[in-house]
């Protein structure tokens, strides 16, 4: 063994990180942009960009997913069920809502893709004797004859039979730990001894017949760190030494947490991790640590993957998991918000501003058009976005992030830019489906403002438009005022964008005045109000339009429904400007002690609001 590897194996020991080998494995086609879906769609992507981001990856440490062969999904799966994938009404019922004849195939696709993913890191972690982490896959609802719960096809059953195709065995045990019930699986494996499946969960579905080697619990709702600890400290040890695997599968559900939009158990940060730390040192044979007997022996190869998890910080709780089995560090990753920022600045430091601006950069005098209008006494032309950006360095820009990347995965191989930069109202870029312009994905509208909050240079956004014109709305999907199409989902990132402008300008932030309650409403966890009495009444407002969906709280204040508690006058929105502070000293103004004391005056002189009728 060379002395680096002697070395690596010794450090991971003192640091309190597993031994031996980790391998991670992901595939960009995991991603499934679908309106109706409580998913993230880029859960997998935040986690690979995070561990990335820090530098604990190396290029040959990630492995790409690879489809799964039919062969695989024939051994666990009944072919007529595997040929009904392709009917529309059969989807509809696994889903829960009906799609489109695109989208059902790309469901089919990514969960093909997981699952080879799975098999892949079965592969893995067999080879090297370490832990191979797939960041997909755990669709565990999935049966031999028919799927539910989103789960079409059963990735762990599918890698399990493909081990015991390659002549492996040895007893292997499935460890689920995701809120519900691994009931899929145990169906699948109910006559194997050799396959024990073990679940702890919320509920039993009582769906499948008794397993000869299964352990099922149920805790019903509502749990707790404490609760669940204690019991997978005292049942999930004597499953380990009874079974004695020399395979493992963890399916590290992180829709037991406390912030997961769908799950009913209230499981800390730290709970999660504690779980995740106490299975793995098990499941690797050196003992959970504080609970108990178990493990003893060599290292267990060991298969782990994401499973559920619902929301858009579901990601944090796989991060700080693979963050502990490569460091044995506990960190507490950043909000999406900020990761994904951050994502983007490493990208951006690539740029230089000749790239962007489009000058030689030579120190040499090169008129423009516009310096030469300009010497002329005439309106020069604008040929920059911003004044800074040429039309080649902003497509580069858009290129290198990957944002027109994001719209070739929803389907638009071809996304074309158009500026319009001597709009009165403000310098207009546009995204098109394809270079025919016919279908428009984004305008954006914008310019440097100097004079509406003074002492600070902003950018301000007079009119953002994402949109998806392919798609149509959905009694689940209702349209919102003004809305022609439904959204595009890349919010986050255009913001994410406009920050990187900002910073590269040096402007201080960025400004905007929503039109209708539901866009303050959806910008909350970016945008701040400029005015604290603007975001007192907010607070009000969001109170007194709580009962309501999105769609139907932004109409009841367009109709004038919000009345004043105390004299039933009706409720009118002001404008109500808002901004993201980019600056330290626009960010010290929104954030002071000051700011806030004046939000919670102005707060204790409002009449209060309520829902007229």
């Amino acid at each position: 063994m060379r002395l680096g590897r002697v070395l690596e194996r010794w450090w991971r020991r003192l640091a309190g990180r597993p031994d031996g080998e980790i391998s991670v494995v992901f595939s960009p086609k995991y991603r499934l942009e679908f309106s109706g879906l409580a998913q993230d769609p880029r859960r997998s992507e935040k986690v690979l960009s995070y561990i990335a981001g820090r530098g604990l990856l190396g290029r040959n440490e990630v492995h790409p997913a690879p489809l799964v062969a039919f062969r695989d999904l024939c051994r666990v799966h009944d072919l007529d069920y595997l040929e009904s994938l392709g009917d529309a009404e059969a989807l509809t019922r696994v889903v829960g809502v009906r799609m489109g004849e695109a989208e059902r195939d790309r469901l089919v696709e990514v969960q093909r893709r997981m699952a080879g993913g799975t098999r892949r890191a079965q592969e893995l972690a067999r080879g090297h004797g370490g832990i191979a982490f797939n960041l997909g896959g755990g669709t565990h609802h999935a049966f031999r004859d028919h799927g539910e719960r989103l789960c079409l096809i059963n990735d762990v059953a599918a890698a399990v039979a493909a081990a015991r195709a390659d002549g492996f065995d040895e007893p292997i045990l499935v460890v689920d730990l995701d809120l519900h019930d691994g009931d899929g699986t145990r169906n699948i494996f109910a006559a194997d001894a050799t396959v024990h499946t073990f679940s702890i969960h919320n509920a039993s579905s009582g769906t499948d017949p008794d397993a000869v080697a299964s352990t099922s619990i149920e805790l019903g709702s509502g749990i707790g760190d404490d609760r669940f600890l204690a019991t997978l400290h005292r049942r999930l040890p004597k499953v380990v030494d009874a079974v004695r695997p020399g395979l493992t599968f963890y399916l590290a559900g992180t829709d037991v947490a406390e912030d997961d939009t769908l799950g009913d158990w209230r499981m800390s940060d730290r709970g999660i991790l504690a779980r995740d730390v106490f299975v793995t040192r098990l499941l690797r044979g050196g003992g959970g640590g504080g609970g108990g007997g178990g493990g003893g022996g060599s290292a267990v190869p060991m298969v782990a993957v994401l499973s559920g998890g619902y929301g858009r910080e579901s990601w944090r709780h796989s991060a700080r998991y693979l963050n502990w089995l490569l460091t044995g560090e506990e960190i507490d990753p950043p909000s999406s918000e900020t990761a994904l920022l951050d994502h983007y600045r490493r990208l951006a430091r690539r740029f230089t501003q000749e790239e962007l601006t489009g000058e030689d950069g030579d120190g040499t005098w090169d008129l423009t058009e516009e310096d030469v209008m300009g010497a002329l006494g005439a309106a020069p032309r604008r040929q920059r976005f911003l004044g800074f950006y040429s039309p080649h360095g902003l497509e580069l820009a858009l290129e290198r992030t990957g944002f027109l990347d994001l719209l070739r995965r929803r389907g638009f191989p071809e996304p074309t830019l158009e500026m319009e930069l001597d709009n009165p109202a403000g310098e207009t870029l546009r995204l098109f489906a394809s270079p025919r312009r016919r279908l428009l994905l984004m305008e954006l509208r914008a310019r440097r403002d100097r004079h509406t909050l003074p002492d600070f240079e902003m950018l301000r956004v007079e009119w953002l438009l994402l949109q998806d014109p392919r798609e149509d709305f959905t009694a689940e999907r209702p349209p919102l005022p003004g809305q022609r199409h439904p959204g595009l989902g890349l919010l986050e990132d255009t913001v994410a964008l406009l920050i990187l402008v900002c910073e590269r300008l040096d402007l201080d932030g960025i400004f905007f005045v929503p039109s209708h309650y539901h866009l303050a409403a959806q910008s909350r966890g970016l945008l701040a109000f400029l005015e604290p009495a603007h975001e007192a009444l907010f607070r009000e407002l969001e109170r007194a339009v709580e009962p309501l969906p999105l769609a139907e709280a932004t109409r009841a204040v367009d109709q004038g429904r919000l009345v004043r508690a105390d004299n039933g006058e009706s409720f009118e929105l002001p404008h109500m400007p808002m901004v993201l502070p980019v600056s330290e000293r626009l960010q010290r103004r929104i954030g002071s002690d000051e700011h806030q004391r004046k939000i919670e005056a102005a707060a204790a002189e409002l009449p209060g609001l309520r829902l007229a009728g």
